[in-house]
């Protein structure tokens, strides 16, 4: 398969700046709080636009990127359809097979180190290179995970399946 990265980076950076504008404006005129006495910084609106925001910047990072990249530049990603493909299929296990049958830590360690590990481990040189990789992949895998669910258990006070 055969495609135009910068056309594709430019396409994505379109569909990302709509969607994070969308989220920016939902979360502005997301109804507000006053009326209970909560301080007007607590408004249920501002992180999805803050993260509207971000993502619009994004966007826009992605768009200037593309734009330095040569438009007759064609690359070789026969990897890519293979790569989606994957990525496809390990977030529909993570979602229908991990969550919720396992603690989420744990469902979060093995999705975050298979996802990583797909990418790094065939990268990395072949011997001692490839065991520290999956080393590293392993524990930057239930790193993540430890870090996302004290984050939502203690900082958002969420109760994770």
């Amino acid at each position: 398969m055969r495609f135009n990265s910068a056309t594709a980076d430019r396409a994505t950076a379109a569909v990302f700046f709509a969607l994070g504008a969308a989220m920016a404006w939902g979360g502005y005129v997301m109804d507000r709080l006053e009326i209970r006495q909560i301080h007007p910084a607590s408004i249920p609106g501002l992180v999805p636009m803050i993260l509207g925001a971000a993502l619009m910047l994004c966007a826009i990072l992605l768009a200037r990127s593309a734009a330095a990249t040569p438009r007759d530049t064609e690359d070789d990603d026969s990897g890519s359809l293979q790569d989606f493909t994957f990525t496809a299929i390990w977030s529909c296990v993570f979602a229908l097979v991990l969550v919720g049958r396992i603690p989420f830590a744990a469902g979060a360690a093995i999705y975050i180190a298979g996802f990583a590990g797909w990418f790094l481990v065939p990268a990395a040189p072949i011997g001692s290179g490839r065991m520290k990789t999956a080393l590293f992949v392993m524990l930057f895998g239930a790193v993540t995970a430890g870090a996302i669910s004290a984050l939502f258990r203690y900082g958002f006070l969420v109760r994770l399946p």
